[in-house]
């Protein structure tokens, strides 16, 4: 099997864990609309907010997050600017008594090492790698 092959299977089975996290009533939280329409195309839909929605403030958004009392799935962007986000949410949001869960990001973070900087570019990644593998076969 090539990296390439490892690389989409591994992919594949991330967003299934996602999928699976979030039916058991996790909460996902994205930066903005673009990242859940990107999202949804690959599957993944229910519990998803988005923290740059622009219907509420930041400060507003994460109170109501805090008062739900669920488990919290961070998936900003995989830029500089996602990776300072996602650490000024955990500790909020820590600090309030949510679980939160970085393992899904820091997972993709790892395996798209710079393939992608946002999580809007998802689909699009996920398409381009299953074109590649059916490519070669």
């Amino acid at each position: 099997m090539s990296s390439l092959e490892r690389k989409f299977e591994r992919l594949n089975y991330l967003i299934e864990r996602l999928k699976d996290e979030i039916s058991r009533g996790a909460l996902l939280i994205v930066e903005g609309k673009r990242d859940i329409l990107s999202l949804k195309y690959i599957g993944v839909n229910g519990n998803v907010i988005a923290i740059k929605s622009g219907r509420k403030t930041l400060q507003e958004t994460l109170d109501e997050i805090s008062s739900l009392n669920k488990e919290v799935i961070l998936l900003m962007d995989f830029d500089r600017r996602g990776k300072e986000l996602t650490e000024r949410l955990r500790r909020f949001l820590e600090e309030t008594k949510v679980k939160v869960n970085l393992r899904f990001w820091k997972e993709l973070c790892e395996l798209l090492n710079g393939d992608i900087k946002d999580v809007e570019g998802l689909a699009v990644c996920l398409e381009n790698l299953r074109r590649k593998v059916e490519k070669r076969c």
